[in-house]
């Protein structure tokens, strides 16, 4: 069996080393259009910071390496022209000729190429650079030595936007961000961005939100935004998304769907016979939504590699979609996301309430904890869990991915608390954020607490509701909700005659924990209470024109 790869990186090449583990015999030819077959493409921004020193280190395998250890004929330079699935043949032009071979099996890995909008100017740009190869980062770096660049501007505040600007600030450079959504991070929910955008700004990145760029002047060097406001740039990346590579799939009259990504089936197989397709070029299913998606990260284009290989081998590994779970580091802080957020839930119509917990990474009474803030998005009937957030110092990666296993697993929110974790104060808690945000929704599922989060308070005010804060008097001191009333936790009970029985009760106190244990005695006193999630901490975070 003859089988063809186009292109390399994660999944293609993931797919090439385990079809050789299945299969001495066949033969396995690798075709990569550019230098490197196998690189680090994660790993790119690091570089352009410094902290990884050694351009070789993204290199992860060589085309000799692959041939020593895995027998597999990699190519490159040598570019894919044209797919004829009726004869099983492409065609190939390398530096030296063009010409035409044969596969038994065709697996697409073309990846994903940097979204690039018809903006005036854009075109004549000499400054203005991607981030998606070693070739990319290359001439980032030469044009760093030559120009030693002081002003550098960001367009695109994602995954790829915030390491850049970042590994730019750790190069000296003066960085601006510009988004045209309202916050930075769009996987995440607002009130957990704002925390992100607080850690830019700590860092001296000034920002530039809600607003994209509408014209490049000065071969780049001006950049107009859409206010009029026009900023200076020695250095531009472009880091608004990517969009799949597909037009060699197009060409051949094969099915294509959302944003030109390729249709493929379980088996990852497109619509031409024997023409397989995996990586971000390719339409898969979000897990929680079973709505189309395209998900342009490196683990999920890795699974997709080896279970191709599986599949072409036999084996049945069916494609059940993908979660799209993903994490930043930015300075001191990280931030990741797995499943839906809220805007993508209400896109979906899926119903679904919120819990976030205030925690810490590990012990509060141990030295060197810091602060986790996590949320939670699950299902408002059955309690399956949808989506989470978390926004912190330390442990952030741990809390993302135990609640990716379990969304994975069918868990629901009821099911977080009886999950059990090492335990030490170094490490964690006894009571981890992802219990806590378990025993939160337990109590919302079974009636024994309602809660309303920061955006629902206005309204209910209106509405007729009083909001209760009773965090200690030095706590008010320090700020408090405009309007709010106070009586502190441990007063509520005898206390409790001063507030009126036909008036609903909107209860705060710093992250939400008193919060719930007010509820609990003014319901138990026969008032109508609810909750305010996240507590003071979370509303001043994201409204703080409205705290005095």
């Amino acid at each position: 069996m003859k089988i063809v790869i186009v292109g390399g990186v994660a999944g293609g090449m993931s797919a090439a080393t385990r079809l050789r583990r299945l299969n001495e015999e066949a033969e396995i030819v690798v075709l990569e259009k550019g230098p490197y077959v196998s690189f680090a493409n994660c790993g790119l921004p690091y570089y352009i910071s410094g902290e990884i020193s050694e351009r070789e280190d993204l290199l992860v395998q060589t085309p000799e390496s692959l041939r020593a250890r895995f027998r597999i004929d990699v190519k490159p330079f040598h570019e894919v022209l044209e797919i004829k699935p009726d004869e099983k043949q492409v065609v190939v032009q390398n530096q030296a000729e063009t010409f035409e071979m044969s596969y038994d099996k065709l697996i697409l890995s073309p990846g994903a190429k940097p979204i690039t909008p018809p903006i005036p100017g854009l075109n004549d740009t000499k400054n203005l650079f991607t981030v998606r190869s070693v070739p990319d980062v290359d001439a980032i770096e030469r044009f760093i030595q030559e120009k030693i660049p002081q002003k550098a501007v960001v367009i695109g505040a994602g995954f790829i936007g915030m390491e850049m600007a970042e590994s730019l600030a750790r190069r000296g450079m003066q960085v601006t961000i510009v988004e045209k959504a309202p916050h930075v991070l769009p996987p995440l929910d607002v009130e957990m961005a704002v925390r992100v955008e607080q850690e830019l700004t700590k860092n001296n990145i000034n920002l530039r939100l809600g607003k994209g760029a509408t014209a490049f002047r000065d071969k780049g060097r001006q950049i107009e935004l859409e206010d009029g406001e026009v900023l200076i740039s020695e250095l531009t990346i472009f880091s608004i998304g990517v969009a799949p590579e597909t037009s060699l799939a197009q060409a051949a009259q094969i099915k294509t769907g959302l944003r030109g990504g390729i249709i493929v089936d379980e088996n990852y197989e497109t619509s031409a016979k024997d023409v397989y397709a995996i990586g971000d070029a390719i339409v898969v299913k979000q897990e929680v939504s079973q709505q189309d998606a395209l998900i342009s990260l490196a683990s999920p284009a890795n699974r997709q590699g080896r279970m191709l290989a599986d599949i072409i081998f036999g084996k049945a590994r069916p494609n059940k979609g993908f979660l799209g779970t993903a994490i930043v580091r930015v300075f001191d802080l990280a931030a990741a996301a797995t499943g839906l957020n809220e805007k993508a839930l209400q896109e979906a119509e899926i119903p679904y309430t919120a819990v976030h917990i205030q925690g810490k990474s590990h012990a509060s009474y141990f030295p060197g904890n810091t602060p986790l803030l996590l949320k939670v998005l699950f299902e408002k009937e059955s309690g399956r869990i949808l989506g989470a957030q978390a926004v912190g110092e330390n442990g952030v990666d741990k809390r993302i991915d135990i609640l990716a296993t379990a969304i994975k697993a069918g868990m629901t929110i009821c099911d977080l608390p009886e999950l059990e974790f090492t335990y030490a104060p170094p490490f964690g808690s006894a009571k981890d954020p992802v219990n806590m945000a378990g025993y939160a929704g337990l109590n919302l599922l079974e009636g024994l607490s309602e809660n309303i989060q920061w955006h629902e308070l206005e309204a209910e005010r209106a509405k007729g509701a009083v909001l209760l804060d009773v965090r200690s008097q030095a706590e008010i001191e320090k700020g408090k909700i405009k309007g709010s009333i106070h009586i502190p936790l441990d007063e509520l009970r005898t206390r409790v005659s001063e507030l009126e029985k036909d008036v609903p009760i909107v209860v705060t106190c710093q992250v939400g924990l008193r919060g719930y244990l007010a509820e609990r005695i003014l319901k138990n006193t026969g008032y109508q209470a609810k909750n305010l999630d996240g507590g003071f901490s979370l509303y001043q975070t994201i409204l703080p024109e409205e705290v005095e």
